[in-house]
């Protein structure tokens, strides 16, 4: 416990000072990842689309689906708003979790994009070209920025996903392996009903005026799961707290 409020802490002066708590350690990305992007891409048989109208082609028949905004995620400025399916699921999932999780929309700032409309640093091996990639905007406010970079490493862990946070512009970069992530969304659902069932988390930063109850309706979980998941004995929480919230990713 003694530990757990020193983590706490720590977190609180990293969050005052407007620093990262995940900064120098997580998401930086490397030529591996790239590689393990570009050849999750190629075990999947995917093609490499080279123009505007073949992108429109692979919507039409089906292969690229059409992502549109909602009340949990915004489409700002993407040329060719379609991606995979899976993709598609992610980002929904995502952006509900994002919004339950720190109160804002999460901003999609790219999907599909042709190699004819790659912009001039664009790796050779960028897998934007196949539908399987979505960047993010990098968030201002660092609560929204720890919980997505969190939600993000624990989906690199496992296995379904790589993430980059890049620097100019700012934006996250997630290459979603379709085939690997459908795979874990079905455990995910088909576990949910069972007794015996390994559940996920998500990380959640308090706020002013939040309670154990308003937290776990927000996102459906409960009182007692919350205070058993953070060692949480009576219904203190006090904003800048970061707590272990049971859920589904």
């Amino acid at each position: 416990m003694v530990r757990h409020m020193s983590l706490l802490v720590g977190l609180s002066v990293f969050l005052a000072s407007g620093m990262d708590p995940l900064e120098g350690q997580a998401l930086r990305g490397s030529e591996a990842s790239v590689k393990r992007m570009y050849a999750r891409a190629r075990a999947n048989n995917f093609t490499f689309l080279r123009t505007d109208a073949q992108v429109q082609q692979f919507a039409d028949a089906g292969y690229l689906v059409r992502l549109r905004s909602t009340p949990d995620f915004e489409l700002h400025n993407v040329s060719f708003p379609y991606s995979r399916p899976e993709v598609k699921l992610f980002v929904e999932r995502l952006g509900g979790q994002h919004r339950r999780a720190c109160g804002e929309r999460l901003v999609v700032t790219s999907l599909t994009r042709p190699l004819s409309g790659q912009p001039r640093n664009a790796s050779t091996l960028s897998v934007h070209p196949t539908g399987m990639a979505v960047d993010f905007r990098t968030s201002l406010n660092s609560v929204c920025r720890y919980w997505l970079e969190s939600t993000l490493l624990y989906l690199e862990g496992a296995g379904v996903l790589e993430a980059t946070r890049e620097r100019r512009p700012p934006h996250y970069h997630v290459a979603v392996f379709p085939g690997l992530y459908a795979d874990y969304v079905r455990e995910l659902s088909a576990s949910a009903g069972s007794a015996d069932r390994v559940v996920a988390v998500s990380r959640y930063m308090v706020r002013e005026g939040d309670s154990l109850w308003t937290i776990a309706r927000r996102h459906g979980t409960t009182v007692p799961e919350l205070r058993a998941a953070n060692d949480i004995r009576g219904s203190r929480i006090y904003a800048g707290q970061l707590l272990t919230v049971p859920t589904d990713r």
